[in-house]
């Protein structure tokens, strides 16, 4: 698929990547780009539509759903990291309600007007939902969940016509990595590498060097053939 025409939602955009991705989508020729956040912000170009919106309120969900009239493509960018060590749960229940639940209900409330384009879910995860950085366990945690949330939804909304993409991010330069001292790439590069991967039609996405040298070894590696040898089974003929 190509964004040229398309209409875009981008949950988390008022920074960082989410940001990136309200620009680079308007660059390719979306014809109407929704920036969401909890602190929207004003665009200059008349084809974005800012809305509040935390994707932990329920209320705040439906009422950017009645705000949309058509949909191509869902980018769940939103997200929570903070530095913990597992010794209070509190902050692993913050984490699992913004990225995991958060991401879950967007992509609920969405789905119908997705299946009645045939549009796309992108996920926009980390690298750690394929091993945790020990620094932000809970984070890690929350999103190896919202990937496990990913690879089933792409399975079970294939039949109604919508693809779902996962994005397993490097590290890169936003406020959520200021105080790792570690090379990163920058929320353009990284918004490019996303679009780009949708449009070649990748399952996962890696969309930053770091993320890019694991590509080719997740893609051909045992994990991956047991996705598709799962995803197999419901297609398969019911057991006589």
């Amino acid at each position: 698929m190509t964004f040229a025409d398309k209409t875009v939602l981008v949950t988390g955009a008022n920074r960082g990547i989410g940001q990136a991705l309200v620009e680079e989508a308007l660059s390719r020729g979306a014809k109407r780009v929704y920036a969401c956040a909890r602190r929207p912000v004003t665009h200059v170009d008349a084809l974005v539509t800012p809305l509040s919106l935390d994707v932990t309120n329920a209320a705040q969900i439906q009422s950017a759903v009645e705000s949309v009239e058509s949909l191509d493509v869902l980018i769940n960018n939103a997200g929570l990291a903070l530095y913990d060590d597992l010794s209070d749960g509190s902050v692993l229940e913050r984490h699992l309600a913004v990225n995991l639940f958060g991401t879950y209900g967007v992509t609920q409330a969405f789905l119908p007007l997705l299946i009645r384009s045939g549009g796309v879910i992108v996920n926009n995860l980390s690298l750690n939902a394929l091993a945790p950085l020990p620094l932000i366990p809970a984070y890690s945690i929350s999103k190896a969940a919202a990937f496990s949330l990913t690879q089933s939804l792409r399975v079970l909304v294939a039949t109604q016509g919508v693809r779902v993409h996962a994005v397993l991010t490097g590290p890169v330069d936003t406020d959520m990595t200021r105080g790792l001292d570690i090379p990163k790439a920058s929320p353009e590069f990284v918004a490019r590498g996303i679009f780009d991967g949708v449009e070649n039609g990748d399952e996962e996405i890696f969309p930053d060097p770091m993320s890019e040298s694991l590509a080719q070894s997740w893609r051909s590696g045992a994990a991956k053939a047991l996705e598709r040898q799962y995803a197999a089974l419901l297609d398969a003929e019911p057991v006589r």
